[in-house]
């Protein structure tokens, strides 16, 4: 014992020093690691909710290891009295010789599935928070290499593992970053490996395409301009999509007032994004439109300075359209989307837009600006207008729009206002999936009124008053809209992570990338019925 012990320690020590070589785009903050370092394997296994002291609930894979190991895992289990309650782990050395460690977690109750009240798959949930958990505590001791228990639910394993593993440390020194960590399914004991492996997959893939969501919203402003934002999506999405950037003149020609009003105050000059995925052929593609603020003072409407450096996350909604295009395109779905961005900044100068100046958008429509930090809309609206031109079969928005959302919802869920029960429905279906909840707002006449008793143009932008101030946002945006199937999700409240999802780092959280995706996947499948 003594002597795998010493084993064990130079074995660490050796990690420690080991150089790990990385280069990354400073453009895009986008990591390119070197295959060369030695990698040390570990393995996540997973046990249910047991009271019994004498006996492991085990999942399929971790009892077939338990009887490869003749029962050491529990053994060694039993040995401590207090059963593993759900999320708690217990780590393991010198079991297999395969394995320098072996991370036993608590997946929850077995047999956990839809809760009504928590509109969530409590099983899924708790598959994501208990695999993020041991894998984050795996590298930490130093393991670089993990292969992990699907628990019963590979994709939600795999979502948990990537999501934990993220971390936006590109512009730090290197010896500053968090090693990279090679994940993989432990399918060695499964009767289907393909399919296995097809799920774990997909689960990396809806990952990944939060993932890059974060990344765009964590990149810091001066790195993230329009016309830099505009080039990571070309580059990111090129193979699978057609991009086209469109300029300012182009946004002249087709008299998009309401956006440029909110450019005028910047230096850095708008674009507007327009993304195509035809993964079938349709004349009436699904229409996402996000608001890419890049960066948001308020304009002349100034806001504090405290906490303002968060506003490098006000293109969340662009970001996490793009995490969105990414992910369908590379799980190949058979759906065909339009994406509409228009990119600006928000800044205050001598040609910023002024409290009480009229403007006018793509519709025709004049909107009196009596608050510029209300520019996310003014973008919107001319966006919507444009994607009203393709005749789509449904537009979905997504804006980080109003902190009055974060007071009625907090992190708990994102806001959703629709015209249609219908897509609601499969919307709240799309969430229940994810985990990353959504939650339905009112888009009464009541708060239209708000809007358009309005002293000197058609439509105000702001209600005159803080209440309500997510639904007249709403009421605001709905005045650009014809189409019978349009939801807008306000997703202001769920920007940022500080603890509220478990497999979420600190930091901007991309969400509700993976809610979006689902939604598209299902709407697809109907489509294709």
């Amino acid at each position: 014992m003594a002597a795998s012990i010493v084993k064990r320690v130079s074995r660490v020590k050796k990690l420690n020093i080991s150089h790990i070589s990385a280069r990354y785009k400073l453009l895009t903050g986008f990591r390119h690691f070197s295959t060369s370092k030695q990698w040390n394997k570990a393995l996540v296994l997973g046990v249910y909710e047991n009271e019994s002291t004498d006996s492991i609930d085990f999942t399929g894979t971790a009892r077939k290891f338990d009887e490869k190991a003749d029962g050491k895992i529990s053994q060694l289990l039993l040995t401590v009295k207090k059963p593993l309650k759900c999320g708690k782990t217990r780590t393991l050395h010198a079991v297999d010789p395969e394995f320098s460690s072996v991370l036993v977690t608590c997946i929850g109750k077995r047999g956990e599935g839809y809760d009504e009240l928590e509109t969530v798959d409590k099983g899924r949930e708790s598959i994501r928070a208990a695999v993020a958990k041991a894998v984050l505590q795996l590298r930490e001791l130093g393991e670089n290499e993990i292969e992990v228990d699907s628990c019963g639910d590979t994709e939600a394993s795999a979502e948990g593992c990537h999501l934990a593993l993220f971390s936006y440390d590109d512009l730090k020194a290197e010896k500053s970053r968090k090693p990279t960590v090679r994940i993989s399914c432990a399918t060695r004991y499964s009767q289907d490996k393909n399919s296995m492996e097809k799920e774990w997959r997909k689960g990396a893939i809806l990952a990944e395409g939060q993932n890059l969501s974060r990344r765009l919203m964590e990149m810091p402003a001066n790195l993230l301009t329009p016309t830099k934002f505009a080039e990571i999506i070309k580059e990111q999405l090129a193979d699978k999509c057609e991009v086209l950037v469109r300029d300012k003149d182009w946004a002249e020609s087709m008299k998009m007032g309401s956006f440029l009003s909110v450019a005028r105050g910047s230096v850095e000059p708008p674009v507007f994004l327009e993304i195509e995925y035809k993964g079938r052929q349709s004349d009436s593609p699904l229409a996402l439109v996000g608001k890419g603020v890049t960066f948001d003072t308020g304009g002349i409407s100034i806001k504090p300075s405290q906490g303002m450096d968060a506003m490098r996350g006000d293109m969340g909604g662009a970001a996490c359209v793009a995490g969105s295009l990414l992910s369908v395109s590379k799980l190949q779905l058979p759906v065909h989307v339009k994406a509409f961005i228009p990119l600006c900044e928000n800044m205050p100068s001598g040609s910023a837009t002024k409290p009480g100046d009229v403007v006018t958008a793509m519709n025709g429509k004049t909107i009196q600006v009596d608050n510029t930090d209300a520019e996310g809309r003014l973008i919107l609206a001319d966006a919507l207008c444009y994607s009203e031109q393709f005749n789509p079969s449904l537009i979905l928005d997504m804006a980080t729009l109003t902190g009055a959302i974060d007071v009625a919802l907090g992190a708990g869920a994102a806001g959703v206002f629709t015209n249609s029960e219908n897509m609601w429905n499969k919307l709240q279906k799309a969430s229940v999936r994810s985990g990353d909840r959504v939650w339905r707002m009112p888009l009464f006449n009541h708060y239209t009124k708000k809007i358009t008793e309005c002293q000197l143009a058609d439509l105000n932008n702001i209600g005159g008053s803080r209440s309500g101030g997510a639904c007249t946002a709403a009421a605001f945006l709905k005045e650009f809209v014809n189409n019978k199937n349009w939801l807008h999700l306000d997703i202001a409240g769920v920007m940022s992570n500080s603890g509220d999802v478990a497999y979420l780092g600190k930091g901007m959280s991309g969400r509700p990338t993976r809610t979006v995706i689902e939604f598209i996947n299902l709407m697809s499948k109907e489509t294709n019925n």
